[in-house]
């Protein structure tokens, strides 16, 4: 690693050529980032609660491993970049009435679920779940233990989003007792001036000192959520970031690329626009993040995600194992997820159902005793061809044509002959090779794997890109 912050930031710079700010910033369009294919934007509201229990029907055939998520929807202060389905107060007898619901939503979704099959991953997030009493926690987990079982197994996978402004060593004591192996901590940027700007006064104590007892206890894997792009960021300062966080040796990171989209998420409306760094600024940032981290024995799994070599991240990545989903990437591929709770998506075999969004209609529906699906979609079989396509290609860096094609049992050339020819520009650019029927993704191709695994989506022509974020 360069000896001091400002020699990080000048090796980056100097390093443009090979990086190739031109081809960079050419690509650097729109797209999906795939948690889900088809996205998001192809769930219609013709698909139903009754489609979500023919899904679990299915489900329960296939006896697929199951994977929880739940949304806890409160903060007690909203951060201007925020982007997630939130709800502010400071009261957190509010939770009752929504942990009421969830409740029922879990009784509705157990009659349908065959509760032999172990829940391998759990996992909550918000808004900010520590935003819970202690005691309410532990109903709600005495609550997922009744309807569904949960496990003790060692190799589960429960994790939990903290916010370190206000856990405290207690709480990850609690957290422990409770069943969780792995935390999230939301960091986003250690500069006080950054921190003023988004609304999250968060001195770098809070999360040392939670590190450490997270540590101390045995939690198997730490996450710690970065943002590149906010306001006041530099290059130089974003890089003073990253040496203090390297310093804290987290087991992964995620450093995610500020998408500042206003007039969809009120409360970016509080950022000054001419405040933002410019795209030059972005990208020399994210160079400093990769040769950092790579410097410092980090794997870069791909887009916004590094990991240690151990960590189960990077090596599910090496057995071919990685899978996306609505929380990024995750280790536990031969699960289906269940989401409980406003918003929460799941995916079940061949279908996706999400949530109402507005808390209103979330109550309503389970009030009246049913589902609160709001829409959905059920996948035909070239949809999960390519999802499977565009799956292993972001998880594996690779995809291995003539594997796939014996899956499915199709000629892999023919069918997607589309996918290839508006590929071959990005070979000719150096982001992927093709050989013997495998696509090799490069190191700079996994800043824009999402535009590779855009040529894989024949939903994305109908929709157009401008509704999704920036690649890079």
């Amino acid at each position: 690693m360069p000896t001091t912050i400002h020699d990080a930031v000048t090796d980056s710079a100097s390093n443009a050529a090979a990086w190739g700010d031109a081809l960079l910033q050419r690509y650097a369009t729109s797209g999906p980032r795939y948690t889900s294919y088809p996205t998001a934007l192809s769930f219609n509201e013709a698909f139903t609660a009754d489609d979500v229990t023919d899904a679990l029907a299915r489900s329960n055939d296939a006896q697929r491993a199951l994977s929880l998520y739940v949304h806890i929807p409160f903060c007690r202060k909203i951060c201007f970049y925020c982007a997630c389905n939130k709800i502010a107060t400071k009261n957190t007898d509010l939770a009752e009435p929504y942990l009421a619901r969830l409740d029922r939503e879990m009784a509705l979704t157990a009659q349908h679920i065959d509760t032999r099959r172990p829940v391998k991953q759990l996992h909550w997030g918000g808004g900010t779940p520590t935003f819970l009493t202690l005691d309410q926690m532990s109903g709600l987990i005495d609550r997922l233990d009744a309807r569904f079982g949960l496990s003790s197994d060692p190799e589960r996978d429960y994790a939990i989003e903290i916010d370190p402004r206000e856990a405290d060593v207690l709480t990850l004591r609690h957290l422990q007792s409770l069943g969780f192996n792995r935390l999230s901590l939301g960091v986003q940027d250690l500069d006080p001036r950054v921190q003023r700007a988004i609304n999250r006064s968060q001195p770098k104590v809070l999360t040392e000192t939670l590190m450490d007892e997270a540590q101390r206890l045995g939690f198997r894997s730490l996450n710690l959520d970065l943002i590149y792009g906010l306001p006041q960021q530099t290059a130089d300062s974003f890089a003073q970031t990253l040496h203090q966080v390297i310093e804290l040796n987290p087991a992964r990171l995620s450093v995610f690329n500020y998408a500042h989209l206003p007039e969809r998420f009120p409360p970016q409306r509080r950022i000054r626009q001419e405040e933002l760094p410019d795209a030059d600024e972005k990208l020399t940032m994210l160079r400093v993040t990769i040769d950092m981290l790579t410097a410092a024995g980090y794997v870069h799994i791909g887009m916004d995600h590094f990991a240690r070599p151990d960590d189960s991240l990077a090596l599910a990545q090496q057995n071919g194992t990685l899978q996306r989903n609505f929380q990024g990437y995750s280790s536990h591929a031969q699960c289906d997820l269940i989401g409980l709770g406003v918003s929460a998506i799941s995916r079940l075999e061949d279908s996706y159902a999400q949530n109402a969004s507005v808390l209103a209609d979330y109550e309503t529906a389970l009030d009246q005793g049913r589902l609160a699906t709001r829409r959905g979609v059920r996948l035909s079989r070239d949809d999960r061809i390519r999802r499977d396509a565009i799956e292993r290609l972001m998880c594996d860096m690779r995809l291995d044509l003539a594997a796939l094609g014996e899956r499915w049992q199709i000629d892999p050339q023919e069918y997607f002959k589309a996918a290839l020819v508006a590929l071959d520009q990005a070979q000719q650019d150096g982001l992927a090779t093709l050989r013997h029927q495998v696509i090799t993704v490069t190191p700079v191709g996994r800043l824009l794997v999402r535009h590779l695994a855009m040529a894989f989506d024949a939903h994305l022509p109908a929709q157009g890109n401008r509704r999704y974020s920036k690649i890079i």
